[in-house]
């Protein structure tokens, strides 16, 4: 493996050990064999590319869609499953940078590898940037190039269950009352139960009684582990 690879692979492991405590009370399943549901999309518009890269990717267990142009692949409607983009720099229509972008900003869960037989270390260096897993000089062997989906694939499967997990945070936030969310608000930045009734105007008691109910519907079993759910929703917390 090289060392673009390494470096993903590194990025994904440190990714899962820092988001697998703080939401673990709303962790969304994903199967440990997911192949059978990932997606590769393929947009080459040379042919024999597409023909060849197929059956190479489905025999692997993916399912595989390829496109001639971006504006194909573009007007296909987003996919909920793990998925990657492999993508050609030079295209008819759109070059792949420029794709890039657009589904850096729509699609932030496709994780793209390049593929290229005018590579360039500019050409190259941009796309890495600009967030790219790979970037393979044709001709590339089968190994590295499913080598490198495999870790997309990866990627992938993580930022979809992020985003799950935040939508049922999201959720969850919003059966707050609102006496409820100025109790979590304070509580997050530090605020002892007094300082709490104090500030709001209310009694003790009922400050217990109210952050006990956050704790509950928040499904947080510590005050560290709400401080990392109002950290994910973009409260202010405690510095």
């Amino acid at each position: 493996m090289d060392r673009t690879g390494a470096r993903a692979e590194s990025r994904v492991a440190s990714e899962r050990k820092m988001t697998s405590r703080s939401t673990s009370q709303f962790q969304t399943t994903v199967p440990s064999d997911s192949s059978t549901q990932s997606v590769v999309f393929v947009v080459d518009d040379d042919v024999s590319v597409r023909e060849s890269l197929e059956p190479l990717i489905s025999s692997a267990g993916w399912r595989c869609e390829t496109f001639a142009s971006a504006a194909q692949f573009l007007a296909r409607p987003r996919l909920a499953v793990p998925s990657c983009l492999v993508l050609d720099v030079r295209l008819p229509d759109l070059n792949g940078l420029d794709l890039q972008q657009r589904v850096a900003s729509d699609r932030g869960d496709m994780p793209i590898i390049f593929i290229t037989g005018y590579g360039d270390v500019p050409m190259t260096v941009k796309a890495m940037k600009a967030g790219a897993v790979e970037f393979l000089t044709k001709p590339f062997s089968a190994e590295v190039l499913l080598g490198a989906i495999q870790s997309a694939i990866e990627r992938s499967a993580l930022a979809l269950g992020l985003e799950a997990e935040l939508t049922i945070i999201k959720d969850a936030y919003a059966s707050l009352s609102r006496r409820e969310r100025d109790v979590m608000a304070l509580v997050v930045k530090g605020a002892l139960n007094k300082h709490v009734a104090a500030e709001l105007g209310i009694s003790e008691i009922t400050v217990k009684a109210h952050r006990g109910r956050v704790m509950r519907k928040m499904h947080a079993d510590s005050l560290a582990h709400l401080v990392n759910i109002a950290a994910r929703l973009g409260l202010p917390s405690r510095h």
